[in-house]
């Protein structure tokens, strides 16, 4: 399935929360949805999950559009809030049962998909449990549940992994893994970068209702980096090495670093290669030459300035 994001706009008064967003991504990938706090993410998410509409623009579930057919694409999507409405003397299985109804999944099959996906995301030993009694981490694992429900094409997940424990981020982690694995696409924001950076294929960068970057992530990386850090460590000598690179054109930075140099090189993948292949020829024994990949948080302190509507 492809889902295409074309030009949303969402005014609240005066105030553009989504200005002219557009972007794309399809059946098993993991998009992360990164900007500041009041980038417009949120609100983009819920337009998306036919739960607010857009001033203009639609969102398009390959030929289904949400705009127009609310109804129809509400049942290809299942949604993940930033945190689990309140629920009082409603156990976890109920709950699921609930909204297994409301999809209109018969009850001759319901018990079935119920408890299947209880046991999918590990829910089956809390599922008497009361759902206002859980614990934040307890309390995604159920909405991820609820959001699995009626077997969803496409998955919008907004800050899932907020106030979560390592353990249950690391839960998280794989189980989008596996979900990616079956063919869902995803789309998630987090603030959790290093994390998010693990995991996605796909990136989109917002900030006030704008995407600055969006694209497949290691191109997002690559193209914000002028430059390239290289770890270098030799059978030889370092200091020899350390004053040989200081003369060599594109090279900005050198500096020591355990039994080894790092060193900036301006350019890309052909810079590095032109590097190794001038060590090589000049006698260096090169045992280890790794280019440094840029993470996700400097691209996003790069291309933001914290800004907010």
């Amino acid at each position: 399935m492809q889902i295409t994001i074309d030009h949303l706009i969402k005014n609240y008064g005066r105030t553009r929360a989504v200005d002219d967003v557009s972007f794309s991504f399809s059946s098993g990938e993991i998009v992360g949805f990164v900007g500041p706090n009041g980038a417009g993410k949120s609100t983009t998410m819920r337009i998306i999950a036919t739960l607010d509409e857009p001033t203009e623009g639609d969102v398009f579930l390959d030929n289904v559009s949400v705009v127009q057919e609310p109804e129809k694409a509400h049942r290809l999507i299942g949604y993940v809030p930033d945190a689990l409405p309140a629920h009082r003397d409603i156990s976890v299985h109920e709950y699921l049962d609930f909204f297994a109804r409301a999809y209109g999944i018969a009850a001759s099959a319901r018990k079935k998909v119920v408890e299947s996906i209880e046991e999918f995301t590990n829910l089956m030993g809390i599922r008497e449990k009361h759902v206002n009694a859980l614990s934040k981490g307890m309390k995604n694992r159920v909405s991820v549940a609820r959001a699995l429900v009626h077997d969803p094409a496409v998955l919008i997940m907004d800050e899932p992994a907020a106030g979560l424990d390592p353990r249950a981020r690391i839960e998280l982690r794989e189980l989008l893994k596996v979900l990616s694995g079956q063919g869902k696409a995803i789309l998630i924001s987090s603030h959790i970068l290093t994390e998010l950076a693990e995991i996605c294929t796909s990136a989109v960068i917002i900030e006030r209702g704008r995407v600055l970057r969006s694209g497949n992530l290691s191109n997002i990386l690559s193209a914000d980096a002028p430059q390239r850090a290289v770890r270098i460590r030799t059978l030889d000598e370092v200091e020899p090495l350390y004053k040989h690179l200081l003369t060599l054109p594109n090279v900005e930075a050198v500096k020591l670093v355990d039994r080894g140099v790092q060193v900036e090189i301006m350019g890309g993948e052909e810079a590095c290669w032109e590097l190794l292949a001038h060590l090589v020829r000049n006698g260096q024994r090169v045992v280890e030459f790794h280019p440094l990949r840029v993470g996700l948080e400097e691209v996003f302190m790069n291309v933001t300035r914290g800004e907010v509507q």
